[in-house]
């Protein structure tokens, strides 16, 4: 399982010009699932996302995390960021898990989150999605499951 996390100012998702979800400062996470992922590892990777330390104290280092701030975190299901492009010059998708098991994953990617109480929004899986990012910092993470040993 791969997330690609973005501190942000603010973002949202919108699917045919409908807002679904926004928050104020806080977190983006685009969230791949691939073949062979549990929810040990939606698990592992909720519990780092929001324990994640990119947040500056007041001496601008990066000490808080999103529980700390209370951060608000929008999720969005991207299978393609199980990309393979070794080879030729069209991405092959074949590491990504299953349309089901990576719905079932993702939602409890999103269940685990919320448990902590954190604001949370959601795109829509499986759909078309615009997404609005003010990127803070830039701050981008990238973070996997299977890297957790």
């Amino acid at each position: 399982m791969k997330a690609l996390v973005q501190r942000v100012s603010r973002a949202s998702v919108s699917v045919n010009d409908d807002i679904v979800g926004e928050i104020g400062r806080g977190l983006v996470v685009f969230l791949g699932v691939a073949q062979g992922d549990s929810k040990e590892d939606a698990g592992y990777l909720a519990n780092k996302v929001v324990n994640l330390r990119i947040f500056a104290d007041e001496a601008s280092k990066f000490a808080l995390s999103a529980l700390e701030t209370r951060g608000g975190i929008l999720i969005i299901s991207q299978f393609t960021l199980l990309a393979d492009s070794r080879k030729g010059r069209r991405p092959s998708f074949t590491e990504a898990a299953p349309p089901d098991l990576a719905k079932e994953l993702y939602e409890f990617f999103v269940e685990q989150v919320r448990s902590t109480g954190l604001k949370v929004e959601t795109g829509l899986f499986q759909e078309h999605m615009l997404v609005e990012i003010y990127n803070d910092g830039p701050v981008t993470i990238s973070l996997e499951s299977k890297m957790r040993k």
